[in-house]
């Protein structure tokens, strides 16, 4: 196999889109898997009630907790894993403490939301000197993404009517998708290969007309269509792919595509 070709189509903040060439398929197939599911990210991973009167029981807001996203860039130098520390529950070095406290005093439903969401210090911080990790974490590490950004919509947890309330406190902590789904920075990888089916890796079921019922897609202009009666090649084996990354806001794309390259670098010695 050649040295790998990666060519970059479009990129956004939280989506990138690029062609891979000269690998094979299980290589594709490995970029994908680990992307979706060994990076580590920051997750709520315990959650204490201290006083839940709305309709939604606990569990079902513990889960919903799990699921936001939060910022977690840099997380593999920034944090450490539970298992890695030595403290003997949680500590500033391996964890952070997110707090919510809301109570609606109005006659008008309000939204309980990732936004009332807030970081809050230790009650051992300050006691011992940062830690290397503490120092390379930014500015908003553990925070919900998105959190009073303009134009970004904060993600729902519960509705409240007056006179209800909801407080809690949450320990946020290090992980990859492989222990739970709540870690893993993409919300969707995918890519596609041979867009124009030589290799016939697909059967087309079509009541007339295939070329009318299956349409090709924006990657057949990659490239050279089959001519009419070309031999078919028994041998041939996809070696071009075409990626799609999206990922939840707690890795940006190209942190995921760059930490992804480090390990697939590692793992090939």
């Amino acid at each position: 196999m050649n040295d790998p070709i990666l060519r970059i189509r479009k990129y956004e903040r939280d989506r990138v889109n690029f062609v891979l060439e000269n690998v094979d398929m299980a290589f594709a197939n490995s970029l994908r898997r680990v992307m979706m599911a060994d990076l580590p990210t920051v997750a709520i991973d315990i959650v204490e009630i201290q006083a839940n009167t709305t309709v939604l029981p606990d569990e079902f807001i513990s889960h919903r907790l799990g699921m936001i996203p939060l910022v977690s860039s840099n997380c593999d130098v920034a944090m450490r894993y539970t298992r890695d520390c030595n403290c003997f529950e949680n500590c500033a070095f391996c964890s952070i403490i997110l707090v919510l406290n809301v109570k609606c005093h109005d006659s008008t439903t309000m939204d309980v939301t990732s936004n009332h969401l807030e970081v809050v210090p230790h009650e051992d911080q300050g006691m011992e000197e940062a830690g290397e990790e503490q120092v390379k974490r930014i500015e908003k590490f553990g925070s919900p993404v998105g959190k009073n950004e303009p134009g970004v919509e904060p993600i729902l947890i519960c509705k409240i009517r007056k006179g209800q309330e909801l407080k809690l406190k949450c320990i946020v902590k290090k992980g990859i998708a492989k222990e739970h789904a709540k870690w893993s920075p993409c919300s969707a990888v995918s890519f596609e290969y041979d867009p124009h089916n030589k290799l016939r890796h697909t059967s087309y079921w079509f009541e007339t007309d295939e070329r009318a019922e299956w349409p090709l897609g924006e990657n057949a202009a990659e490239e050279e269509a089959p001519r009419e009666g070309e031999p078919f090649d028994f041998n041939a084996k996809p070696s071009k792919f075409y990626f799609d990354v999206e990922t939840d806001g707690s890795l940006g794309a190209q942190e995921v595509v760059m930490k992804v390259r480090i390990i697939v670098s590692f793992l090939s010695f």
